[in-house]
C-alpha cells in the first residue's frame, strides 16, 4: 500500500507558514513611531504614516507600496508551499521571495526615515519592524530542508 505524501508533514512547510504569519501580522501592527515637534506622535504601519489619536487620520506617507510588496510576498510563500512536488521551482520561488523580503524591509526603513524627516521628528522602531528579516531566516531554513529532501530522494533513486 502506497502512502501519499502530505505537504504539511514536511518541516519546510512549517517554516513557510511561520514566514506567512510574520508578514501577515504586519498588516495589523505598527512597526515604527515618530515623535514629531511638540507632543505630536505619528504611527507608521501598512496604512502609511499618520498622526496617532485622530479618528480616520490622513496619511502623510502612503503605505500602498508596502501593501503591494507584502501581498506579493504572501502570494510567493503560498506558491512555494504548493510547489512541494517540484523542489527546484520551490527553491527558486523561495529565493525570489527572500529578495522581495529584503526590498520590503528596505522600503519600510526608507519610509520611516522619510517620514521622520518630513515631520521633523525622531523615530523609534518596534519589534514588528524585524518581521521581514525573521521571515528571511525562515525562508532560508526552508531552502535547506528542501535541499535535504532532494538529496534524500536522489539517494533513494540510486538504491533502486
Amino acid at each position: 500500500m502506497h502512502k501519499k505524501q502530505v505537504m504539511i508533514q514536511r518541516i519546510q512547510t512549517v517554516y513557510f507558514l511561520i514566514s506567512e504569519i510574520l508578514i501577515g501580522l504586519l498588516f495589523f501592527v505598527p512597526f515604527a513611531e515618530i515623535a514629531g515637534t511638540g507632543s505630536a506622535v505619528y504611527r507608521f504601519d501598512m496604512d502609511g504614516l499618520h498622526l496617532m489619536g485622530v479618528p480616520k487620520p490622513e496619511s502623510i506617507i502612503s503605505g500602498q507600496p508596502l501593501v503591494f510588496l507584502s501581498t506579493l510576498v504572501l502570494l510567493f510563500v503560498i506558491s512555494a508551499i504548493f510547489r512541494f512536488k517540484n523542489r527546484k521551482t520551490q527553491i527558486w520561488i523561495t529565493i525570489v521571495n527572500i529578495i522581495f523580503l529584503l526590498v520590503l524591509w528596505g522600503l519600510m526603513f526608507y519610509d520611516v526615515l522619510s517620514g521622520a524627516k518630513s515631520v521633523s521628528g525622531t523615530y523609534s522602531f518596534r519589534f514588528y519592524f524585524t518581521f521581514p528579516l525573521i521571515a528571511i531566516v525562515f525562508n532560508y531554513m526552508a531552502i535547506r530542508e528542501i535541499k535535504k529532501d532532494d538529496i534524500l530522494v536522489r539517494s533513494v533513486d540510486r538504491i533502486r
